[in-house]
């Protein structure tokens, strides 16, 4: 719960701070009493000045959550100056709610903030500020009437720059928002410094109040609908929405700042479709027999009209949803954790091949220690059987060890080399759902998993390629790489393969090598800058690798049989390859069939 607009607040520490500290110290437990004997939170941050407030994170209002490790910070030079001191219980309390109801875990802010959006078409970015507005109303409305806390009166209070009745204007947001406290408290218009009494304000104040109680215990349903009600008063106040009261109110806007999303990728069943709350019979009242099922939903935009309930969001939109919730991430970053995210349940096991274990030492007798020898070799009671008088390179002996062969075989993981296509003819992936990266991501991360290693290799036209530093198990730094684009021509970086396998330190492991991408793959048996040949190159790369040699083409079905045509050349090519090389090529038909293709690789291959 945050303040509307108050007179600026002086920097310097008021002179009753220490004894605001301590008194709201001592609210705590009370506080947390009110939701259950049992609620456990760690001691909120209670901040004596505006600068530490800001070290904590908290800009613009007196109070905030963060969901990245359950705290409250509490600004309690704010709290002063606008004389909140005796309300510590009401106020602790409030955002104590935000932990424990509303939104409670990421993954339910970002439901929240995907509901709320859905219900904001063309104003979009103010969903944070909604679905602040949307909680406050749920947590103080509990606490009023359920724990008898005072929140009336501390809307009382922070409404106190503006006498009740006047005609000043300032946002109709926040006339209305007041208005419904109003109404759910049962409090006279202007108790709690609402503006001029306006019948539309009155008529859709009834309504947020109902919607509020009606879906109090299942808040998610009443998001959007919420959403539509603001809807009209925020189109009148875009520019002032944000400004005066309400941008104080934002203790929910940096929630989820540093904490791990989940949970907001999958489309949700009752985000396609918005209800309007005078159009909800729930809300209402009325009989909804005589419409059917859907017939008073008002439809999202044509953008997202096409989805179906259980598709999963385009990654743009989905950073878009990260950075409302309070992450700071760029498109890059929001893809990576899009595909991470996208890929864990198609994660399998990644292969292993079963070689002899690490042998036992078997002791087979004694050997003369001599002066020279390492001292911890010395077996020092066989020594003295030898001799009681201990003769350093005389009478000392050490054990002779032999080698008992395990009878167990150890699993050891195969590599994983991977080459994915970013040239002009594949989706970007930061923007739109690129499958070539989503199966890649299933598949290294797979890799990851059975303990491999994995080394990806992002190409397109010439000098256009980026790849991880060699072989690892950094996912981060592998799905970044997924993750780029390039969208230029197609020529494949002959250069990695040769670097890989053919110069520089042997390697001593096992990989699989496998590309992904369509008939531009034949590029990788041109010559390369240094005049090698890219057959040449090729086989010798997939000997040393050792593990075999994969591609997934988006190819036409009877590639093999085309001899004719602009393709013939690529598809002459690629036979060769399998006929002579052993590669092994996979045609898929549609990009979204690698989905397919990436859970039965490892299977089809390694058994």
């Amino acid at each position: 719960m945050g303040t509307p607009h108050a007179p600026s607040v002086p920097s310097a520490q008021p002179p009753a701070a220490s004894s605001v500290l301590e008194r709201w110290q001592q609210a705590w437990p009370q506080a947390l009493s009110t939701w259950s004997r049992y609620t456990r939170l760690q001691m909120p941050h209670l901040c004596e000045s505006r600068v530490e407030a800001a070290d904590q994170g908290l800009e613009g209002s007196f109070a905030m959550i963060r969901l990245v490790d359950q705290r409250i910070v509490i600004d309690l030079a704010a709290i002063t100056a606008l004389g909140l001191e005796d309300y510590g219980v009401e106020i602790l309390a409030h955002e104590i709610g935000h932990h424990v109801l509303v939104p409670g875990n990421m993954t339910d802010q970002l439901r929240l903030l995907a509901r709320i959006r859905a219900g904001l078409p063309t104003l979009e970015r103010l969903a944070p500020m909604v679905a602040n507005l949307y909680a406050d109303l749920l947590i103080n409305d509990r606490l009023q009437r359920q724990a008898s806390l005072r929140l009336a009166d501390v809307y009382r209070c922070l409404a106190g720059e503006r006498t009740p009745g006047t005609t000043e204007v300032t946002s109709r947001v926040w006339d209305l928002y007041l208005r419904i406290y109003e109404q759910l408290w049962k409090r006279p218009h202007g108790d709690l410094g609402a503006g001029p009494r306006e019948a539309a304000i009155d008529g859709d104040a009834w309504l947020g109040a109902r919607l509020v109680r009606v879906y109090a215990a299942d808040w998610l349903s009443g998001a959007s609908g919420f959403a539509a009600l603001l809807l009209p008063y925020l189109v009148e106040d875009a520019e002032r929405a944000e400004q005066g009261a309400v941008r104080h109110l934002m203790d929910t806007r940096s929630a989820g700042e540093g904490a791990e999303p989940y949970g907001g990728l999958e489309i949700g069943d009752d985000e396609a479709q918005v209800r309007h709350p005078a159009s909800d019979p729930a809300v209402t009242g009325e009989d909804g027999d005589t419409q059917g099922p859907g017939d008073d939903l008002a439809p999202v935009p044509d953008d997202t009209a096409d989805r179906s309930t259980g598709q999963c969001r385009e990654p743009f939109e989905y950073g878009e949803l990260l950075r409302a919730a309070g992450l700071k991430v760029d498109d890059h970053e929001a893809a990576v954790r899009y595909y991470r995210e996208r890929a864990l349940p198609h994660l399998i096991p990644f292969p292993r091949r079963s070689r002899p274990g690490r042998p036992e030492p078997l002791v087979e007798g004694l050997d003369p220690w001599d002066i020279g020898d390492a001292v911890d070799l010395i077996d020092p009671l066989q020594s003295v059987l030898v001799s009681p008088r201990v003769i350093p390179g005389v009478t000392t002996v050490q054990r002779h060890y032999g080698e008992d062969p395990s009878p167990l075989p150890v699993k050891s993981p195969i590599d994983l080399d991977l080459y994915v296509d970013s040239s002009g003819s594949m989706p970007n992936p930061q923007v739109h759902v690129s499958y070539p990266s989503l199966a890649g991501a299933v598949i290294a991360l797979s890799a990851l998993r059975a303990g491999a290693r994995v080394q990806v290799t992002l190409w397109s036209g010439k000098q256009q390629e980026m790849h991880t530093d060699g072989f690892v198990r950094d996912e981060s730094a592998i799905l970044r790489i997924l993750t780029g684009f390039y969208g230029g021509g197609t020529a494949f970086p002959i250069h990695r393969l040769r670097e890989t396998y053919l110069t520089g330190r042997p390697r001593n492991r096992l990989a699989h090598v496998l590309m992904i991408s369509d008939d531009g793959i034949s590029t990788m048996f041109d010559r390369d800058e240094q005049g090698n040949d890219g057959w040449d190159v090729s086989a010798r790369a997939l000997v040393a690798a050792g593990g075999g040699g994969s591609m997934a083409l988006q190819l036409s079905a009877d590639w093999e049989r085309v001899t004719s045509g602009w393709q013939a050349t690529a598809f002459d090519c690629l036979r060769r390859a399998h006929q002579q090389q052993g590669w092994d090529i996979h045609a898929i038909g549609d990009l979204e069939d690698l989905m397919s293709f990436a859970r039965t690789f490892a299977r089809r291959h390694y058994g």
